[in-house]
């Protein structure tokens, strides 16, 4: 039996930037901490292998069976009965018996399977990754219930929602206010962000983070998919959650009481602090994080978006109050349309595009079931990468006097 002073951590994603992030914490209180498995998509064999060396998890977990082979050759002999492939092998390191806290930080839609599958295994839930409750919030939070599980946010906003609700009851909470840096396009005119390259789009003013994240942040989809996300974590309606434009990081989110009484958490951006609480909580440990200096803090700016540039929000507030599918639908088009910008096949405005078309190509069903969410995806991957073929073969200068948000259809509310 663990020991009950120590978490046993299952850290699925450990080599993306949260993961990075979390073996940090771990290193910082190796008493508190202990890494019983690891899990990776096995596009970075070599930071991989310097986590096994590091933390001798268990079991080691990779998502690509032919990326695990690999990994397995290049460690001592072992270690060969220990390195589990393929999702099912993610699936296995969530779920090991030792582990009594699951991070989930895998990115995007391949995040879900897994951490369905540790809190079917009762374990406690810290997540970073939002695409889980996006997808199938419902099924996901009747699960948590069920299976009397505890759900953590990571995720900065949400994280900070969570702290500063403990300020009053829950009965009691207006709305909630989520903050956006903007990313770096935020103040970019339609004619500029039609000409964004993925170099200046990666280039996040405050927060050091992923490809898929750092794109999802520069077209807001990130905070539409946040918004959906707080939805499900706090059970509130869309309609009283809130965004606004916060450029300099400071305040990560608020949440405004009946009485007019806002409490707001504040911190340097650094995803050490939320990771920490989340895998700590109810104690708070001294962070390697730094420290805020109010003092220099004299320009705390709030805004708020503007749909005109930014539609990817109001496409996200549209998924998540038609529901059903139709989140998990948004989510697997952003995916495909995010990979095809970074590939140049498509302008940063097309993003949002293929989006929105794949939206009004199919179909909205209810969830009764975990299939209904995975058939919508995979149909929703099928018709967003049809519609980037065919707006790849268009001539790149169409949009050079017409910016593509003007010929953006929105899909029937």
């Amino acid at each position: 039996m663990n020991d009950s002073s120590t978490r046993h951590i299952a850290l699925l994603g450990s080599t993306g930037s949260i993961g990075k992030n979390v073996l940090e914490v771990v290193r910082q209180y190796p008493g508190r901490f202990r890494v019983v498995s690891l899990a990776a998509a096995g596009r970075n064999l070599g930071l991989l292998r310097q986590q096994i060396e590091a933390f001798n998890p268990l079991v080691v977990a990779v998502a690509d069976e032919r990326e695990a082979g690999a990994l397995a050759q290049s460690l001592p002999s072992g270690w060969s009965d220990r390195i589990l492939a393929g999702p099912f092998g993610v699936e296995q390191a969530a779920c090991l018996p030792e582990a009594d806290t699951v991070v989930s930080a895998i990115v995007g839609a391949a995040g879900l399977l897994p951490t369905l599958a540790a809190i079917e295994a009762n374990k406690n839930i810290a997540l970073a990754n939002k695409e889980t409750l996006v997808m199938a919030g419902e099924l996901v939070m009747e699960k948590v219930r069920r299976h009397k599980v505890r759900l953590f946010p990571i995720d900065s906003e949400h994280s900070a929602i969570f702290q500063a609700m403990e300020a009053g009851r829950r009965q009691d909470v207006f709305k909630l206010i989520l903050t956006a840096s903007g990313g770096p396009f935020h103040d970019w005119t339609l004619e500029q962000l039609t000409g964004a390259t993925p170099d200046q789009a990666l280039s996040h003013p405050n927060w050091d983070m992923g490809k898929k994240i750092s794109i999802d942040s520069a077209t807001l989809m990130n905070k539409g998919l946040e918004v959906i996300e707080a939805k499900w974590l706090f059970d509130m309606a869309l309609d009283d959650i809130e965004v606004v434009i916060h450029p300099q990081s400071i305040v990560h989110s608020l949440v405004e009481f009946i009485d007019g009484s806002v409490v707001a958490q504040l911190g340097v951006p650094d995803m050490k602090i939320p990771i920490t609480y989340a895998l700590s909580y109810p104690e708070r440990l001294r962070s390697n994080a730094g420290r805020l200096d109010l003092s220099r803090c004299q320009d705390l700016r709030f805004m708020a978006p503007d749909p005109e540039r930014f539609p990817a929000l109001p496409l996200a507030y549209l998924a998540g109050k038609k529901g059903g599918t139709c989140p998990a639908i948004l989510n697997a088009a952003n995916e495909v349309a995010v990979a095809a910008f970074l590939r140049n096949d498509i302008r940063f405005p097309e993003i949002t595009r293929v989006v929105a078309e794949t939206m009004n190509r199919l179909p909205v069903n209810s969830i009764l079931a975990l299939g209904a969410v995975l058939d919508a995806d995979l149909a929703a991957r099928m018709q967003a990468e049809s519609i980037v073929a065919s707006l790849a073969l268009q001539d790149k200068a169409r949009t050079a006097t017409v910016p593509a948000e003007t010929c953006l259809t929105f899909p029937n509310s």
